[in-house]
C-alpha cells in the first residue's frame, strides 16, 4: 500500500470513528468537539471553605505522606534502625497504642527539631492535562491506557467545545461528511 493509500484509509477511519462518536460518545457537547484527559490531584486548601482534610507528612527534600498508622510507624521505625539507633520509651509507648493521632502529636511535636514532620490542610481538585488534545474520545481513552502511570486513578476522558474556532470547525464538518470514496490514489 502506497503512503498516500495508507493516508487515504485513515482519514476514512477517522471519518467512521467521528461519525460513531457523534451518534454514540458526544458527551452532551455541543460541536466542534474534541476530548482532553481530566485527572485529579492533591492541592493546599483552605480549611473554612474547602472540602478537604488534614495531609501530613514528613519533608526533608525526599515528601512521605502518612495516610495512616501503620505508614507512620514504619516510618519511625525505619529511621530509628538506619541510625541505630532505639526508639525512646515515650515514642515506644505511643507507637505500641496503635492510635494514629496519638502518635503523630508525638513525633510533630517532641521529635521534630529540624521541622520535617509538617502537616497542610489539602484538597483534591480536578485539572485538564496539559498538552492533550484529541479528535475522538477512543484516542482519548488510548492515551489514559498508555499513559496512566502519569495520571491519577481516576482520569477520564473529558468533552470540549472549540467556541469560536471557525476553523476547527470547519475541519470537523468535513472530516465528518467529505466522501472519501470519491478520491483516486495516485499511482
Amino acid at each position: 500500500m502506497t503512503k498516500q493509500a495508507e493516508d487515504l484509509q485513515f482519514l476514512k477511519d477517522l471519518q467512521k470513528q467521528i461519525r460513531y462518536e457523534s451518534e454514540h460518545d458526544y458527551d452532551m457537547q455541543a460541536s466542534p468537539r474534541f476530548w482532553v484527559i481530566m485527572s485529579y490531584r492533591i492541592a493546599p486548601g483552605n480549611a473554612d471553605c474547602d472540602n478537604g482534610y488534614m495531609q501530613r507528612y514528613w519533608n526533608n527534600g525526599d515528601h512521605s505522606v502518612f495516610d495512616d498508622f501503620e505508614g507512620l510507624k514504619e516510618f519511625i521505625e525505619d529511621d530509628y534502625s538506619g541510625n541505630d539507633e532505639e526508639i525512646p520509651e515515650d515514642l515506644q509507648e505511643a507507637i505500641d497504642s496503635g492510635n494514629f493521632d496519638e502518635l503523630w502529636e508525638m513525633v510533630h511535636e517532641d521529635y521534630n527539631e529540624d521541622g520535617y514532620y509538617s502537616e497542610t490542610f489539602v484538597k483534591e481538585e480536578e485539572y485538564i492535562v496539559p498538552n492533550t488534545l484529541f479528535l475522538t474520545k477512543e484516542e482519548a481513552k488510548q492515551h489514559i491506557v498508555w499513559n496512566k502511570h502519569n495520571l491519577s486513578s481516576k482520569a477520564h476522558t473529558y468533552a470540549m467545545t472549540a467556541l469560536r474556532a471557525p476553523k476547527v470547525e470547519r475541519l470537523l464538518k468535513i472530516l465528518n461528511e467529505f466522501d472519501f470514496d470519491s478520491l483516486e490514489v495516485k499511482k
